[in-house]
C-alpha cells in the first residue's frame, strides 16, 4: 500500500487494499484448491515427495506429508522435511542456520499440510512478527470421532504440560491431574461434514486456532470428547487402526509487506483418496466455510488498522494542543515579563 501523509487519505486507501487482499485471497483459494490432489496418498513419505505449493525469492511453502517430521536432531532419522528440502533445493540451503532452512511455524510429525520456510534472514524476521503478533490466519481440516451436535463452537480451555509419569510428552486442560503452567488457549470449530470412517460415526470440521499452543487443537478436540481420527497419543492408545492421524493444515494465510502470503493444500480426507471415509450428510462447503473465514479476518485487520489510524490522530491531536498550550504560557510569560521590566524601569 502506498504511504501517505494525511491520515484521512490513508484511511479511505485502506479500504481498497483491503479489497485488493480480498481478491488475492479468493484467486488463490480457487487456484490451490486442486493443486496439490494429485499429491494426497496413503503412502508412505520418500525423499521425493515433497510438493511446493508457494515459492518466492523469500519463501517456499510445501505440503508436508504425514509420515515425516520436520527435521531431527537423531543421527538414524534420515527421512525429514529438511532432508527433502536439500535434496530438492540444495541451493537454497543456509548453511549459517543450524537445520540448513528457517521453518517459520511448526507441525506435528503426524500433522500434514502448509509449511512455510523462509529463505532469508530479512523474510524470516518479517514472518516472524506476524505468527508473534498473532496475524496469521490458519485453519485445519480434521476428521473427529463421533458426531458433533453443536455446528459452530470456541472451544476455550487453557492448556499446559502434563507432568503425571508416562506422560510428559502430552498436553492437558486445566483442572486435569498434573497439569503444569495452563494459558488461555482458543479454537474455532466449524462442522462441515457427518459420516462414517470404517463404519464408526466421524464429523469432517474446521478448526481455527485462535492461539498456539503445543497439541491445541489434538488436546482441544479431545477435551470435548470428539478427539481427532488417529490420534494415538490423545486417545490413550487405543485409536490405532487408521493409517494416519486425521488433522491436516489446510489454510495458512501470512498478511506480509506488501502483499499477503496465502496458500491452501487441499482436502485429503474425501473417499477418492480413503475409501474407508463415507460422507453422509453436508452442513456447508469448504470453499465457502474458507471465504467466509477470511472475509472476517479482513473485516477484524480492518477495524484494527482503523483504531491504530484513530489513536495516531488522537495523539497528534493531543501534541498539537500541549504545543499550543505551552506557545500561548510563552507569551503569557513574556507579556509579564514585559510589564515587570517597565515597572523596574519607572523605579
Amino acid at each position: 500500500m502506498v504511504k501517505h501523509d494525511n491520515l484521512s487519505s490513508e484511511l479511505v486507501a485502506s479500504d481498497k487494499y483491503f479489497k485488493v487482499i480480498l481478491w488475492i485471497c479468493l484467486h488463490s483459494l480457487i487456484s490451490c484448491v486442486s493443486q496439490t490432489l494429485h499429491t494426497m496418498t496413503t503412502e508412505p513419505a520418500n525423499l521425493d515427495s515433497l510438493c511446493v505449493l508457494y515459492q518466492s525469492s523469500d519463501y517456499i511453502v510445501v505440503d508436508k506429508h504425514w509420515d515425516i517430521r520436520i527435521d531431527s536432531k537423531m543421527w538414524y532419522e534420515k527421512l525429514t522435511v529438511q532432508a527433502q528440502l536439500r535434496h530438492h533445493f540444495p541451493q537454497l540451503a543456509d548453511p549459517s542456520t543450524y537445520y540448513g532452512y528457517r521453518f517459520c511455524h511448526q507441525l506435528d510429525f503426524s500433522t500434514s499440510g502448509a509449511l512455510c520456510v523462509a529463505l532469508n534472514k530479512a523474510a524470516a524476521g518479517q514472518a516472524y512478527h506476524c505468527f508473534k503478533d498473532r496475524t496469521v490466519t490458519k485453519a485445519y481440516l480434521a476428521l473427529i470421532r463421533g458426531w458433533v451436535s453443536q455446528e459452530t463452537q470456541t472451544l476455550d480451555f487453557s492448556i499446559g504440560k502434563n507432568s503425571s509419569e508416562g506422560k510428559t510428552h502430552m498436553m492437558c486442560i486445566e483442572g486435569t491431574e498434573g497439569c503444569e503452567n495452563p494459558k488461555p488457549c482458543q479454537t474455532e470449530l466449524t462442522v462441515l461434514e457427518y459420516g462414517l470412517y470404517d463404519g464408526d460415526p466421524v464429523t469432517k470440521v474446521l478448526l481455527q486456532p485462535l492461539t498456539g499452543r503445543t497439541h491445541q487443537l489434538r488436546v482441544h478436540c479431545s477435551a470435548i470428547g470428539h478427539p481427532i481420527v488417529g490420534d494415538f497419543t490423545y486417545s490413550s492408545g487405543t485409536d490405532n487402526a487408521p493409517y494416519r492421524m486425521m488433522l491436516h493444515a489446510h489454510l495458512l494465510q501470512i498478511p506480509l509487506d506488501p502483499q499477503p502470503l496465502l496458500v491452501c493444500a487441499g482436502d485429503p480426507f474425501i473417499p477418492t483418496v480413503d475409501s474407508k471415509w463415507l460422507p453422509q450428510r453436508s452442513l456447508r462447503t469448504l470453499a465457502a466455510t474458507v471465504e467466509a473465514l477470511l472475509q472476517r479476518r479482513i473485516e477484524e485487520d480492518r477495524r484494527i488498522k482503523k483504531e491504530e489510524t484513530e489513536r495516531v490522530r488522537k495523539k497528534e491531536e493531543r501534541r498539537k494542543y500541549r504545543k499550543q498550550q505551552q506557545s500561548e504560557e510563552s507569551e503569557e510569560q513574556r507579556r509579564q515579563c514585559q510589564e515587570w521590566l517597565s515597572e523596574w524601569a519607572g523605579d
